[in-house]
């Protein structure tokens, strides 16, 4: 395509806006996030609404607004309940955590850790005077692990608990109105643009809510069966239920950030495997125990099934797919990462409507 002064001058424009909005949106991140969730909410609601509004009960129909209220209620009652499996657990391990005994725990392990100090400092030629890796393993594990430590996590837990009831009802109320006025999702976001873009704004959001809603039910799905999978297979290695779905807990969570997320995930795991070993093994062979089964399960999933599953689901490639999550971890690390998949297909489907004739934007949107 020939590069003309009003395409040129079209390009600038649409650029500047972009940036314009961006910045808006990370300025105004928190209030963006409580939206962006209200429309997955109201988009997983909008057919019981539909269903609930056909209801004739004696010539009297059910409202719309006492569908989207009923609608919403049963949202925040699966959402509680799974909090009400979970949140035990976590709380409990943090208490075992804040009791646990350091020296007992070093004095199980003293062997592996001798044998393996003696190898690094054969291999990195180390005298024995300047190194010892108990006592760097017990500082580290200290510093980790005591009442600071513990009333820290519990005081983040209070702020969090504090910002989440803040975004709780922030979320309610935009979902139920969402919920009742149809539409008024898409009428805020077309506002915005001017009238001759309604159209390509509004086709836009389609594909973005067909794409994001299989990514988001896909990823669910993925890390709902993973979570089974850990806490079923160190039950069968033995491993205490509590302890068993704690670590198929964190791995479950962790796998919603891809490729960081499961390793992070798997270093959590072997830790409390090496705190609280399965009875009748070693604290080694317990941490192998872990590893092992955590590799098995996830190394086929991390490099060959999540960018398949990627990119089925928003339509890239995996190749695209990978670059995309390595930019967004370098630029703002886990959060980065967690964001790219949709940031990215958010990014492709307008730049589809508004920019097709540039052939770089043809070739990395053609299969939406």
């Amino acid at each position: 395509m020939t590069a003309t002064p009003q395409t040129l001058t079209r390009f600038v424009m649409g650029a500047a806006v972009t940036a314009a909005i961006l910045f808006l949106v990370w300025y105004f991140s928190s209030i963006v996030v409580y939206i962006l969730v209200s429309a997955v909410l109201a988009i997983m609601g909008c057919p019981l609404v539909c269903r609930l509004t056909h209801i004739r009960i004696k010539g009297w129909q059910v409202p719309r607004w006492l569908a989207a209220l009923a609608t919403l209620v049963l949202i925040w009652t699966i959402v509680a309940t799974l909090c009400s499996l979970f949140v035990p657990l976590v709380f409990n391990k943090v208490y075992q955590l804040s009791t646990l005994d350091i020296g007992s725990v070093m004095r199980t392990i003293e062997e592996p850790i001798a044998r393996t100090q003696n190898y690094l400092r054969t291999f990195f030629s180390i005298p024995e005077s300047q190194f010892s890796l108990p006592e760097a393993l017990i500082k580290t594990l200290s510093g980790i692990v005591n009442v600071n430590s513990v009333n820290a996590v519990f005081s983040s837990i209070v702020g969090v608990t504090l910002h989440s009831v803040v975004a709780v009802f922030s979320i309610s109320f935009i979902t139920f109105f969402f919920l009742k006025d149809d539409g008024l999702f898409y009428s805020m976001v077309t506002a915005v643009f001017p009238a001759k873009y309604v159209d390509n704004v509004t086709r836009a959001l389609d594909s973005i809510t067909v794409l994001l809603s299989r990514y988001f039910v896909g990823i669910l799905t993925e890390s709902s069966l993973l979570m089974i999978a850990v806490s079923l297979a160190m039950i069968a290695f033995g491993m205490k239920a509590g302890d068993a779905f704690f670590i198929g807990l964190v791995m479950g969570v962790m796998n919603v950030v891809p490729y960081a997320g499961p390793l992070i995930g798997g270093i959590i795991s072997v830790f409390l495997g090496i705190v609280s070993p399965i009875e009748g093994m070693s604290v080694g062979h317990t941490a192998a125990v872990i590893a092992c089964s955590l590799l098995v399960l996830k190394g086929l999933d991390d490099f060959v099934l999540q960018p398949t599953l990627y990119s089925e689901r928003v339509k890239a490639h995996p190749l695209e797919i990978f670059l995309v999550i390595l930019i967004a971890g370098s630029l703002a690390g886990i959060v980065g990462m967690l964001l790219a998949i949709p940031s990215y297909t958010v990014l492709r489907v307008f730049a589809k409507e508004f920019f097709s004739q540039y052939r770089l934007v043809r070739q990395l949107t053609e299969k939406i």
